[in-house]
């Protein structure tokens, strides 16, 4: 195929024979997902709506035991808005990146209390919704109705700077990759569009190893003679910060353990934790050993060094201290803390870098090892 500028593509013919390649190879190899509607049914917006949001920055096959139980505990909007948030939050607990469970949690409540529990339709609503950003919005318009609305995420974005070899780095790309795929988007079934470019990205036009001879747009792509697992381009790597910090598990006489949640706002916001210090870079190996102590929530606990954990978070790695003591008897939880009741932590709103440490500390207590939340 000769070289076309981005406008070019937007063009009729060129447009619609991209278009019908890319829709009639959906036809054929379109994935089988517990949140997509057969062909000729319509979808349901609660379960568009619910997958998307669970699929920001996760994995497909991560999502989808997740989705199951969600759909299980809470068929629909009404029931997930009548929920309380802290079941919410522990049915989402694993799934990480936990302000998306809060988000839906008020979103189902705001679609109750001012939609009267129907999805708005138009991609200007949904965007006022908490937690719906630009691609959730184009998503859910165009594949729960059908709108002629762009919906890039992560996937289309590799598909298309292959397309047209763009030498731009992401995320300055993202206008480009935007404009594009609103010029080939076809006004006849932009629901079928959006899934199909989405599945493309995911089984065909992978990151590290593409299958360009199975691919039903190789003739239209710029990338595929050259590198395309070199596109998108990207601007370079930062440094991951290491930040270090303090857990401290106190455990009362009949096992239960002290625990707090963490603010409403903010990273792992809602979730339910063990008392600790904060997270900073620049410490040193034995800073929690020497100046860590310093903030526990018990003097008298007598505590004792149990282990080191480590996690990665989106942007930073952080290592974990974990301290554990015994309760005096005559302890009362500080402000802010409860205690959980042994039967009760396996049922807790753990994120998954506090399930690592509660595992840690009940090694060094020589119990066993939580059973993973269902």
């Amino acid at each position: 195929m000769t070289r076309k500028s981005k406008s070019e593509f937007g063009q009729s013919p060129l447009a619609k024979s991209l278009a019908k390649s890319l829709l009639d190879w959906y036809d054929r190899a379109r994935r089988d997902l517990p949140w997509r509607a057969p062909p000729g049914a319509k979808p349901d917006p609660y379960a568009v709506w619910l997958s998307e949001v669970m699929l920001q920055q996760t994995t497909v096959a991560a999502v989808k035991t997740y989705y199951e139980k969600f759909l299980a505990l809470w068929p629909g909007v009404r029931d997930l808005a009548a929920a309380p948030l802290d079941d919410v939050l522990k049915a989402w607990a694993g799934l990480g990146y936990y302000s998306r469970a809060r988000n839906l949690h008020a979103c189902a409540q705001k679609i109750v209390a001012e939609h009267g529990g129907a999805f708005p339709a138009q991609e200007s609503e949904l965007r006022r919704l908490p937690g719906v950003g630009p691609y959730t919005a184009g998503a859910i318009a165009a594949i729960a109705f059908d709108q002629p609305t762009p919906a890039v995420d992560g996937n289309v974005e590799r598909v298309v700077a292959r397309l047209l070899a763009l030498e731009t780095p992401m995320p300055a790309a993202k206008r480009a990759i935007f404009d594009f795929v609103a010029a080939v988007l076809p006004r006849d079934r932009p629901g079928d569009f959006a899934q199909a470019m989405m599945d493309l990205g995911a089984t065909v036009c992978a990151p590290r190893a593409p299958s360009c001879l199975i691919c039903p747009l190789a003739t239209f792509c710029r990338a595929r003679t050259a590198s395309p697992q070199d596109f998108p381009k990207k601007p370079p790597k930062k440094a991951r910060p290491f930040k270090r910090g303090a857990a401290f598990v106190l455990r009362r006489a009949d096992g239960a353990l002290l625990a707090r949640r963490r603010p409403e706002r903010g990273l792992l916001g809602g979730m339910t934790e063990f008392f600790g210090s904060d997270w900073r870079e620049g410490r040193a190996d034995d800073w929690a050993d020497k100046r860590g102590r310093e903030r526990s929530p018990c003097e008298r606990a007598n505590w004792r060094l149990a282990g080191e954990i480590d996690h990665v978070f989106t942007h930073f790695a952080l290592r974990l201290t974990v301290f554990v003591g015994a309760a005096p008897a005559d302890f009362l939880a500080p402000d802010g803390g409860f205690w959980l009741a042994a039967d009760e932590l396996r049922a807790a709103a753990f994120p998954s870098l506090m399930r690592k440490v509660e595992a840690c500390a009940l090694k060094a207590w020589g119990l066993p090892e939580p059973i993973k939340p269902a």
